[in-house]
C-alpha cells in the first residue's frame, strides 16, 4: 500500500476546497489548511507535515526551503505551472522531492488572453461604465477589429497555439516567435524583433526564467507598430510595467490587458478592499484608462481546477509510490 500523507496546502482560498481537497482525500491523504500570506513566515505551521502544495504567491527560496526541510517536509508540489518562485538548485541540495502541474486546460488562459484582447479593442470596460450611468452615447468608444490584423504571439507552448487558434479563427495573420519547435503550419514563425516590427497585437504566453524577465521593456516598446495591444497572461515579470505605463501614456502603446503584475504576490488574492496596499506603480497602472488589468483569474475554469487537481494528487500519489513522475522538477 502506497504511503498516506499529510499535505498542508499555503495560501488556501474556497476554491481550493472544490476540486483539489476531494481528490487529495480520495487518495486517501489528509489536508492541512493553511491561510493566505502563511508563507515563509508560519512554515512552523507545516510541522508533522509530509508535503507542501505550493502556489505561485509563496517565496520558496534557499532560507524557505531549509526551513520547510527541517519541519520533515520532503514533498513540495506546485499547483501552478510557473516555479520561478522555487529556489530549485537549493531544494535539490537539500533532498527535497519538487513537482508542478506542467499544463491543464491551455483554453482557459488562451480563451482569457483573448477576452481581454477584445475588452480593449472594443472597449469594453468604458461602455459598461457609461451604460451603468445611463449614458448611451458613443462617444469615446470607437474600437477596431481583429479580422485582418497581424497577432503575434511570444511563447508556442501549448497556451500559445490555443491561443493562435483562436486568432487563426477572428481571420488575423498569426506570427510567433518561440524556442518551441512545435509545428503550425498557419502560423508564421519570425525573428523576434520583427515580430514587435510587425504586429498590431502581441500575446505573451513565455514562462518567467531569468531570459525572459523584462523581456517587453523600452527598447522592443519604441520599435513596436504605434498603437499596439500587448496582451500578457503570462507571468507579471516578463514586463517592465513602469515602461509599459510610459508606453500607454506617449501613445506608442494604444492598451494593455493583463492578468499577472511583476509585484503581485503582495496584493494579488487578497482583498484590499477595506485595507488597500501600499503599492504606487500598481496604482498607476490601475488608474490607467487604457489599461485593463484582471486578478490572475486565467487559470480560473472548473475545467482548469479539475485538471490541477488530478495532477497535483497524481505527483503526491508517485511520490508515495516512490516511482516521482513527468511533473517532478527536483531532485
Amino acid at each position: 500500500m502506497p504511503e498516506a500523507l499529510k499535505l498542508a496546502v499555503s495560501g488556501t482560498q474556497a476554491h481550493d476546497r472544490l476540486y483539489l481537497w476531494p481528490t487529495l482525500e480520495a487518495a486517501g491523504h489528509t489536508v492541512h489548511a493553511l491561510n493566505a500570506g502563511s508563507l515563509p513566515e508560519s512554515v512552523n505551521a507545516l510541522a508533522g507535515c509530509d508535503g507542501l502544495i505550493s502556489f505561485v504567491g509563496d517565496t520558496l527560496d534557499a532560507a524557505c526551503l531549509q526551513s520547510l526541510a527541517g519541519c520533515g517536509i520532503r514533498l513540495v508540489v506546485q499547483r501552478a505551472a510557473g516555479t520561478d518562485n522555487i529556489d530549485l538548485d537549493a531544494a535539490r541540495r537539500l533532498g527535497l522531492c519538487v513537482a508542478h502541474v506542467p499544463s491543464y486546460s491551455p483554453e482557459s488562459v488562451a480563451e482569457h488572453a483573448a477576452a481581454l484582447l477584445l475588452a480593449v479593442a472594443r472597449h469594453l470596460p468604458e461602455a459598461i461604465h457609461q451604460v451603468q450611468h445611463n449614458n448611451f452615447k458613443l462617444d469615446g468608444l470607437l474600437g477596431f477589429s481583429l479580422h485582418g490584423k497581424t497577432v503575434g504571439i511570444i511563447g508556442l507552448g501549448r497556451i500559445g497555439q490555443a491561443f493562435a487558434r483562436i486568432m487563426l479563427g477572428f481571420g488575423c495573420r498569426v506570427i510567433a516567435y518561440s524556442r518551441s519547435r512545435v509545428a503550425m503550419p498557419e502560423v508564421e514563425r519570425v525573428p523576434l524583433d520583427a515580430l514587435w516590427r510587425q504586429a498590431h497585437v502581441i500575446s505573451l504566453h513565455c514562462p518567467l526564467t531569468p531570459e525572459t524577465r523584462y523581456l517587453v521593456g523600452p527598447s522592443c516598446l519604441h520599435h513596436c507598430l504605434p498603437g499596439l495591444v500587448l496582451i500578457n497572461t503570462a507571468r507579471g515579470g516578463v514586463v517592465n510595467t513602469a515602461a509599459v505605463i510610459e508606453a500607454l501614456d506617449s501613445g506608442r502603446l494604444g492598451a494593455y490587458g493583463a492578468d499577472v503584475y511583476e509585484n503581485e504576490s503582495c496584493v494579488f488574492f487578497r482583498d484590499c478592499s477595506a485595507c488597500g496596499y501600499d503599492d504606487p506603480l500598481l496604482a498607476r497602472l490601475l488608474a490607467h484608462p487604457r489599461a485593463l488589468v484582471t486578478p490572475h483569474q486565467a487559470f480560473f475554469t472548473h475545467e482548469a481546477l479539475r485538471e490541477i487537481a488530478l495532477s497535483v494528487t497524481a505527483s503526491v500519489n508517485a511520490f508515495a509510490h516512490g516511482v516521482p513522475g513527468a511533473g517532478f522538477l527536483a531532485p
